[in-house]
């Protein structure tokens, strides 16, 4: 004789029954309407988020197939994830802003020596003002992201670059312009800095070094790419439509922002815009000889970028007689050699090691810098003895920069603004030295601008040769 107690077990049973079935059902049903319509069900991709772990790894949340739709507790339809996909694309152009920035005007600078009736010092400082400002700004915008997060610091620098972007287009004075590019590097280097630091939020530090390597690959292709852009925007409609193309990036990215991006900084300092705070976290940065020694490896390796950039364009063009489109063009070889040391930086970075790939990286980098130094000094000038040089530096510079970022911030999961804002700040203020040197004389030859890349390259592999390299084997496990 069965109790209230079985019969209600048995009821109970044949509800679930009834509803696997019904669930058995309607996949059924599904599957049949997609190959009745000659589709296969699509699988569910993975994004990869921020996890709450506070070792700030990756984690992958499911993002509906298409077709799928996600269901919130509630019943109602959830906000479709951005795909890993879309939003590492976005992270890489964030970090490629500047050199976006700095790059697609030099077709244009030296006919702004003719526009504004000025010298080619006047007009280099166009680009060591945007790299002052770039710099002095980092050191702004880490503490601020470590304090009210990421997202929200990043669309306001975004908003604020498309302004300037667009009031450097109705400027009449070379001085005008000087002021317009250090308002636009004080703003543009919001996305290089939080760009770095989202990516070391998301990734965690083992796997920053190989992402950042990939990055790398956009940093190699933008210096190429916009030139070139550039160069058909400055035959086609003259200088002033570099800013406006400047401006309609800004924009862009500030709607993929607004839509993809998430908050990352899962370790919110309210202090962090306290002096005796910032103070201690820059303390804590600048004890580390070895993040000494990273910080000035990029900073000067990158000034040879910067300076070739500042001399390049009179080079090629006022002495050489190239057009500003060919001039673009040429700037592939560079392109090339820098996304083949990037390539080479994400590819042998864990079989070799980090410090071991970087000194290789430092080495190739001085190696052309003193190729395109000494057929300066012998007075020979040519297309061949400026590129195949530029191209092999350009090499060494793709292992450097990635590896570089990734060594000095990969200890300081806790400040990484601030270790981003400090790599960035040195980096742009060695670089607007550089630039300035490069462009302070009038170029007849290539002489000038071989000779501050060659010292600029030195300085570098001496920095990580002496304070990354050369350390005891017992202390070279410290940060």
């Amino acid at each position: 004789m069965t109790g209230p107690r079985s019969r209600r077990a048995a009821a109970i049973r044949r509800t679930r029954c009834s509803a696997a079935r019904s669930a058995i059902a309607t996949r059924r049903c599904a599957a049949t309407s997609c190959r009745g319509n000659g589709k296969a069900a699509a699988p569910d991709r993975t994004v990869i988020t921020p996890s709450d772990r506070d070792d700030g790894t990756a984690a992958a949340l499911v993002e509906p197939a298409p077709g799928r739709t996600a269901v919130t507790p509630a019943g109602g339809r959830a906000k479709p994830h951005p795909t890993a996909l879309s939003v590492g694309a976005l992270l890489t152009a964030l970090v490629a802003l500047g050199q976006i920035s700095t790059s697609i005007y030099i077709p244009s600078m030296p006919s702004l020596v003719q526009v504004f009736d000025t010298g080619t010092a006047e007009v280099s400082w166009t680009l060591s003002s945007f790299l002052l400002g770039f710099a002095v700004c980092q050191l702004i915008y880490g503490p601020l992201s470590d304090r009210f997060g990421r997202r929200p610091v990043l669309l306001t620098g975004l908003a604020l670059y498309v302004a300037v972007s667009v009031a450097c287009v109705f400027v009449t004075t070379i001085d005008g312009l000087i002021i317009g590019r250090l308002l636009q590097g004080m703003t543009a280097c919001a996305g290089p800095v939080l760009g770095r630091a989202i990516i070391r939020d998301v990734y965690g530090a083992e796997r920053s070094a190989t992402v950042f390597a990939y990055v790398g690959v956009a940093l190699a292709v933008s210096p190429a790419v916009a030139p070139m852009i550039g160069g058909y925007l400055q035959t086609w409609f003259g200088w002033q439509a570099a800013f406006v193309f400047l401006a309609a990036v800004g924009v862009l990215l500030l709607v993929l922002v607004l839509r993809l991006l998430a908050e990352t900084n899962r370790h919110r300092i309210p202090g962090s815009l306290r002096l005796g705070r910032l103070a201690a976290a820059h303390a804590t940065l600048l004890r580390s000889g070895r993040f000494h020694g990273y910080v000035l490896a990029v900073a000067f390796v990158f000034a040879g970028l910067m300076a070739f950039t500042a001399g390049a364009p009179f080079v090629f063009i006022d002495v050489l007689g190239l057009s500003p489109e060919r001039f673009g063009m040429l700037l592939v070889f560079n392109v090339a050699g820098f996304l083949a040391g990037s390539l080479a930086a994400g590819r042998f970075t864990q079989r070799m090691g980090l410090d071991r790939l970087l000194l290789v990286g430092v080495s190739v980098s001085l190696l052309g810098g003193v190729a395109m130094l000494a057929p300066a000094l012998a007075g020979t000038i040519s297309v061949a003895v400026i590129v195949g040089p530029g191209a092999v530096f350009s090499f060494g510079m793709g292992i450097v920069l990635p590896g570089g970022m990734a060594g000095a911030m990969a200890p300081y999961p806790t400040i990484a603004g601030a270790a981003s804002a400090v790599l960035g700040f040195v980096q742009m203020l060695v670089s607007a030295a550089a630039a300035m040197l490069a462009g302070a004389f009038t170029p007849a030859s290539q002489l000038p601008m071989a000779a501050v890349i060659a010292g600029c390259t030195l300085m570098g592999f001496l920095a990580f040769l002496l304070l990354v390299w050369c350390r005891p084997p017992h202390r070279r496990g410290r940060r």
